[in-house]
């Protein structure tokens, strides 16, 4: 469970997330809302890259806030980014690794652990193939990979399906369907594709210039007029 009370964060005039305050519990959270609306910055927050003005967060009982960066890590916060943080030039086994040496798991489990998150994803490669000779999709298997291994407790997906075709944005979903049952981490998944976040996520918050516009069962929320009108480019009946 995620709880959080006036989150906000400023910058220099703009303040782009308002006195947030929102409890998250279950396993699978969606996060949407239009461009520029905060998904990232709240992202941002919890990664620990960006400090608020005000507010706390505590996740499991933990204070985040008073966690550095690096120390989120290997509490047990995973994420992925809109754009690919994968390195073209290493093996796919070496980036899951990068990510597995910022976690508290003891030396002997390295090699079983990256093999397990690679396995994990269904990413049906050699690990020693260089991230630069694969697909997108595949490359985009990788960054979950990262975003697995080790025992997470909270995973952030930013978008992660993100330009894909609708086959393999369903395997996505039935892989990001899987991290909590076979994990034991919360999800947030911050998407565009309503389709997608219908299919993952039990709760869905909306986030409007900065601020919670609802919180709910996924189903209730995508049926809100503000929803439909603000963020599904529904338009009013003549």
């Amino acid at each position: 469970m995620i709880e959080i009370e006036n989150l906000t964060v400023r910058f220099g005039g703009v303040t782009s997330l308002d006195g947030v305050t929102v409890t998250l519990e279950s396993k699978l959270c969606g996060l949407i809302g239009p461009n520029g609306a905060g998904k990232t910055t709240f992202f941002n927050v919890l990664s620990g890259f960006v400090s608020p003005a005000s507010g706390t967060i505590t996740a499991f009982g933990t204070d985040l806030l008073k966690l550095a960066h690096y120390k989120r890590a290997r509490w047990g916060l995973r994420r992925t980014f809109q754009t690919e943080q994968a390195i073209e030039g290493l093996s796919i086994f070496d980036n899951v690794a990068i990510v597995w040496e910022n976690t508290n798991r003891g030396r002997s489990s390295r090699e079983r652990d990256v093999l397990g998150a690679i396995e994990f994803v269904g990413l049906g490669v050699d690990p020693k193939s260089r991230v630069g000779t694969l697909g997108a999709h595949e490359r985009r298997l990788v960054e979950m990979a990262r975003a697995v291994v080790g025992s997470p407790r909270v995973v952030l997906l930013d978008e992660p399906a993100a330009g894909l075709p609708e086959e393999e944005t369903k395997h996505l979903g039935s892989l990001i369907r899987r991290i909590p049952d076979e994990t034991g981490a919360l999800v947030i998944l911050a998407d565009h594709d309503m389709d997608l976040v219908s299919a993952c996520c039990t709760t869905t918050m909306v986030l409007d210039f900065g601020q919670v516009v609802t919180v709910g069962p996924t189903a209730e929320v995508l049926r809100d007029e503000r929803v439909v009108s603000a963020y599904l480019g529904a338009t009013e009946s003549a």
